[in-house]
């Protein structure tokens, strides 16, 4: 099976702060989980460097777009790393051969015969790169997802003849009711298609900072064109001197924010059909991350720094409460209250925990090594939970639901701190007759431990394998395939004791 996930390319207007760290996220988690079933998987992530809004906030800085584009552009991609992301690529629109590849997508849509020249006057908002309705905008007229107010724009533009491929885009949305998820983004992307298409401008002259217009330099192409385009061309120029459209496309799974489901839901399969290309497999909208009950973005202010989150408490715990907290596909609030309050309840006490005893009784009572045990009935429910444990696991992530998956997981974990506390161990290991018994007490901890890890590893992942490193395992790429997530894939191995994977958050720290 062929996996392509996409986040959006992120605007570099400003810096990169936890809305974008949600989504590259989610992507990586997709990405990971996909790799785990032995999946060909490409994961693209990057940044959208064209169009006004950017010129805007380069001049504000005092700096020429280029000079803030190349500042800006590194903080993204740090980004990326330091939240772990397994991207296979990371895309800039101002890469010469994505812009090369922009250009002749145009012009296939102009030998279509879809382009016109026209006259047009609308309400712009800056903040989106697009132009609204009167009728769309909120009650005191500003842009419902950025709260100002558009400006009037006129120019003579290219027009992309959208309106042409209504009734095609309506038969291919009831043929495939998959194609956009949850099901609540298909039916409004659905509702754009049936209250009636219109042209959409696909070129501005009154900015500069862009892609020519191949057949009029005079216009840069709109940053909306260029940006969705970037789906296929990282495509091409990826993977030096190879072209992997024909291998990942359509196979493809664009994650995104709910904002933008019209133009990934509506304006970009048009263009792929003018352009002669398949459609996407599948979009999938997540909701907003809220903090004090408004979505969080550079403009409205209300950002948090991921950096600092991550500087102060570590990359997984970040993946974790905002996977744990927020479904995707629902809005959610999330508050360092929150995140200390799973931080300490989840990962401290329950996963930290169990780790901490475990491999810690196996050091004081086994001499550090893994005992052997036959599966008896003591055992014997808890290793076929495992195993149905990862397995509906992976059923959730099939269908990102995410925050479902970590709680089978996690009810999972809670069953091994029940397994603890009903065999006592440190019972066991006084009478001499209970040495069996204590044997695969201990055996199946580790057992259990270790479907945990590979069932929790696209969210966790450094956690993952330390949890596998401390039992002794193997946590090679290819030791983290489902395929080996049996019971009996335990290998008997010397523990590694080492210090709480979550030391607890005390109040006020």
């Amino acid at each position: 099976m062929r996996f392509y996930i996409t986040t959006p390319i992120y605007y570099v207007n400003g810096e990169p702060h936890l809305g974008h760290a949600y989504t590259t996220i989610a992507a990586d988690i997709l990405a990971r989980y996909h790799r785990q079933k032995g999946d060909d998987v490409f994961f693209l992530t990057g940044v959208d460097e064209h169009g006004n809004k950017v010129a805007q906030a380069a001049a504000e800085r005092g700096l020429t777009p280029r000079q803030h584009v190349d500042q800006l552009a590194p903080r993204f991609r740090h980004l990326a790393e330091q939240l772990g992301a397994t991207n296979d690529f990371f895309i800039r629109t101002t890469d010469p051969e994505h812009e090369a590849y922009v250009q002749q997508f145009v012009e296939r849509l102009k030998a279509a015969g879809d382009i016109e020249k026209r006259a047009y006057g609308g309400l712009y908002c800056t903040a989106c790169e697009g132009f609204w309705y009167e009728r769309d905008l909120a009650p005191d007229g500003t842009c419902p997802d950025h709260g100002i107010k558009p400006v009037w724009l006129e120019e003579e533009n290219y027009y992309f003849l959208l309106s042409k491929y209504q009734e095609r885009l309506a038969e291919l949305f009831r043929a495939n009711p998959d194609l956009v998820k949850p099901r609540s983004r298909y039916n409004e992307a659905l509702s754009f298609i049936d209250q009636g298409l219109e042209d959409i401008s696909i070129s501005r002259s009154s900015i500069t900072w862009g892609v020519p217009v191949p057949w009029d330099p005079e216009q840069v192409i709109y940053v909306w064109v260029d940006a969705l385009i970037n789906y296929l061309s990282a495509l091409t120029y990826a993977r030096p001197g190879e072209d992997l459209v024909e291998r990942f496309w359509p196979a493809v799974y664009h994650l995104l924010a709910k904002d933008i489901l019209k133009f990934h839901a509506v304006i970009w399969p048009a263009l792929l059909l003018s352009a002669g290309h398949s459609l996407p497999t599948g979009e999938f909208i997540h909701g907003y991350l809220l903090m004090g009950g408004e979505k969080m973005s550079k403009t409205r202010g209300n950002v948090l720094d991921p950096f600092a989150v991550m500087d102060q408490y570590g990359i997984d715990p970040l993946r974790f409460y905002l996977m744990r907290e927020v479904a995707l596909g629902q809005d959610g609030v999330i508050s360092l209250e929150g995140f200390e309050g799973r931080y300490n309840s989840e990962l401290a006490n329950e996963l930290g925990n169990l780790v901490s005893r475990s491999v810690s009784m196996i050091g004081k009572y086994r001499d550090g090594r893994i005992p052997e045990a036959p599966v008896d009935e003591v055992l014997r429910d808890v290793a076929a939970e495992g195993e149905a444990m990862v397995r509906a696991a992976g059923a959730h992530y099939d269908v990102v639901a995410v925050t479902a998956a970590i709680e089978t997981v996690w009810e999972y974990v809670r069953r091994l701190n029940r397994l603890v506390e009903e065999e006592a161990p440190w019972k066991l290991v006084k009478e001499e007759a209970q040495a069996g018994r204590l044997d695969m007490v201990l055996h199946g901890l580790a057992a259990g431990l270790r479907l945990v890890a590979l069932a929790i590893y696209p969210v966790i992942p450094g956690t993952a394998e330390k949890i596998l490193q401390r039992l002794g395992q193997a946590h090679g790429a290819a030791d983290l395939l489902l395929e080996k997530a049996a019971w009996t894939g335990l290998t008997p191995a010397a523990v590694v004791v080492g210090p709480p994977l979550f030391p607890r958050i005390e109040a006020g720290g």
